[in-house]
């Protein structure tokens, strides 16, 4: 333990994004005062971790490890027991679907006197049950959507299950507004820029998609940036006039862009409604969470348009709808607190761990 400050140790899978990583990030960042965060990240964009000051170790997520899951998950606990016996944490927060064997047996062995599980609350109806019972978690925190607020299902640990409002990686005030984030990333204030953001890309090639929204925007007199994702397997092909970025946390230079167009992911979602920002949302049905039904809710409680996109009708009526809302002054914000309630729900477990 460090002085004066307990350790807690982030453990985030590798989904197809960056979410897990995005969530754990958000925790810690709130948790930087009162803890010393530490890292163990499946996901391979572990320099974006380092970037945001805080100390790190990767393992190969078993999507992409040429071991068996079987195998790979018996690999896990004795990798993961090095890393707890060297930063000895009081508490450790997964992040992820589905909790690992290796996971809890390496917990188990060390002795860990506190475990919390996060994960998402919107998935598909079909989507398999976890045979993990929340029972063995101290605290189980489980990610509102837009329009939730705080929650509390159950009170008793373990598996104390609290509900927390949207989970956004950055505090409002570090945002930058208009002028500043143009002036960060050197584009001209008195241009139209539009930002398309649809994801890494590693679930199914939305090029096709991507490539015909850039044509509608440039159409209406939008320049137009393509935001790259650092786990990405297969870059776009684009225009050579649209402008690459690659940005994390890309929610900070949002409000640079006139229009936004993104997947529907969780942390897209909160930060649509975060930025103020006019936006295209085009659900990624591949995807394990229900991003059909996210968008919905964040159009409720955002300038914001949802779209397949899937056809030239779709994207010509899309982009003439979210240009429309230019207009349009945003609606009134839900809360969006949820990283501060889940950082105040880990701080109380450090608390009762260290008696």
């Amino acid at each position: 333990m460090s002085v004066g400050r307990p350790t807690i140790l982030f453990f985030n899978i590798n989904g197809a994004g960056l979410g897990h990583m995005s969530t754990c990030l958000a925790y810690a960042h709130r948790l930087r005062r009162h803890a010393r965060p530490v890292f163990f990240s499946l996901a391979a964009a572990i320099e974006r971790i380092h970037e945001m000051g805080f100390e790190a170790d990767y393992l190969v997520s078993p999507s992409w490890s040429r071991a068996r899951h079987r195998h790979w998950d018996q690999q896990l606990g004795p990798r993961l027991g090095i890393l707890l016996e060297r930063a000895r944490p009081e508490v450790i927060v997964f992040d992820g679907t589905w909790p690992f064997h290796g996971l809890l047996h390496a917990a188990a062995a060390y002795g860990l006197p506190r475990i919390v599980w996060s994960d998402l609350t919107m998935y598909k109806a079909d989507m398999h049950e976890v045979p993990v019972s929340e029972s063995c978690f101290d605290l189980v925190i489980r990610l509102g959507e837009i329009g939730d607020e705080l929650e509390v299902s159950r009170e008793a640990r373990p598996g104390r299950s609290v509900r927390v409002p949207p989970v956004t990686l950055l505090r409002d005030e570090e945002l930058l507004d208009r002028s500043a984030a143009r002036a960060a990333l050197g584009l001209d204030a008195a241009k139209r820029y539009a930002l398309v953001s649809l994801g890494a890309g590693n679930l199914h090639d939305h090029g096709d998609i991507a490539r015909g929204l850039t044509e509608e925007l440039r159409a209406r007199g939008l320049e137009v940036a393509y935001a790259r994702a650092p786990i990405s397997v297969r870059d776009v092909s684009l225009p050579a006039d649209v402008r690459p970025i690659d940005l994390y946390p890309l929610v900070r230079y949002l409000r640079a862009f006139d229009v936004f167009v993104g997947a529907a992911g969780y942390n897209t979602g909160t930060e649509i409604v975060q930025s103020g920002v006019p936006s295209l949302l085009v659900p990624n049905k591949a995807a394990a969470d229900d991003q059909a039904r996210r968008a919905a809710a964040v159009a409720r409680h955002a300038r914001a348009v949802v779209s397949s996109c899937r056809t030239r009708r779709d994207r010509v009526e899309a982009v003439d709808e979210v240009l429309s809302l230019l207009e349009v002054d945003p609606p009134p914000r839900p809360p969006l607190d949820g990283a501060d309630r889940a950082a105040e729900e880990i701080l109380a477990l450090c608390g009762e761990a260290e008696r």
